[in-house]
């Protein structure tokens, strides 16, 4: 009896001695989407850059004991720095704001030319525990727009905007629903380069269906991300018809 219980999740992660846990679920790997040559170095190549990018300057925007921008692997915000580190992109996207922690990471390692666009429904100033200032939007690298790109009017304003994406950080709802709309919403879309779209909390036990169908080249780069998962996803489009 113990024997089943353990295997079919009864005796779960409340036994765990863990800061926070969820329930999930493993499986097989090479009986779905493959990760493109490109993602595989480019998960080296970030993973490496992370290593030496400690983003001790936000120290003062948390209390010692959240500091979640100086712990990795665990948390994704050094390894979206390494990203942008080494793709150099010029235009990225952010879909979910929340505190602004991974718009600044994001924005750390952004070229002085490059822009970030972060999406949500609240205004930052509004956020419970936002840790954004004025001053980050300062030199005008960094914006935010009030929209739902999962929705058809807001996508199509910003047609443009997502067309010219390099780089795209979802961490919106993770209730099995909205990232599938964006990841329809980007298989219609003209992208004029080849972005890479990194997806939150894919070991979430709402987002573990929604990450297993994803179809293009991909790789669960949990180990060097988000505990709760991190995954890569190749829109170029040689990658696509792989």
């Amino acid at each position: 009896m113990r024997t089943f219980q353990y295997r079919y999740g009864v005796l779960g992660p409340s036994r765990l001695a863990a800061r926070h846990a969820e329930p999930s679920m493993i499986a097989s790997a090479d009986d779905e989407a493959r990760p493109s040559p490109r993602l595989l170095a480019l998960a080296r190549d970030a993973a490496a850059a992370a290593e030496a990018i400690a983003l001790e300057h936000l120290d003062e925007r948390l209390p010692p004991g959240e500091r979640w921008h100086r712990v990795w692997p665990g948390e994704h915000y050094r390894l979206l720095a390494g990203l942008v580190e080494v793709l150099r992109p010029t235009a990225v996207l952010e879909i979910g704001t929340a505190t602004g922690l991974s718009a600044l990471a994001l924005l750390a390692r952004l070229g002085a030319d490059a822009r970030l666009v972060t999406f949500d429904l609240v205004s930052w100033r509004e956020y419970p525990g936002t840790v954004l200032r004025e001053e980050d939007f300062e030199d005008g690298r960094l914006t935010q727009e009030l929209d739902d790109l999962s929705a058809g009017p807001a996508a199509e304003k910003h047609r443009a905007l997502l067309e010219s994406a390099d780089l795209i950080f979802v961490d919106a709802a993770k209730d099995g629903r909205q990232e599938r709309a964006f990841l329809d919403r980007f298989e219609r879309t003209s992208f004029r380069g080849d972005p890479v779209v990194v997806f939150d909390d894919i070991r979430q036990w709402k987002m573990l269906r929604t990450w297993r169908e994803v179809a293009r080249p991909k790789l669960d780069l949990t180990s060097f991300g988000h505990w709760s998962g991190t995954g890569l996803v190749d829109y170029a489009p040689a990658a696509g018809q792989t």
